[in-house]
């Protein structure tokens, strides 16, 4: 990945949490809620 490659992700993502957070902030929650399923997840693999 190259850096001007990585300084555009980094903009896209904090565009849409600023997006998000303006109207609620649904999306992170339905993100963290996916994060700990996740982990919950991956812990019955150790």
């Amino acid at each position: 990945m190259t850096n001007r490659l990585s300084i555009y992700i980094g903009l896209i993502l904090i565009a849409v949490l600023a997006w998000d957070l303006s109207r609620d902030g649904v999306l992170l929650v339905f993100l963290g809620r996916q994060l700990l399923r996740l982990i919950e997840w991956l812990a019955i693999w150790r």
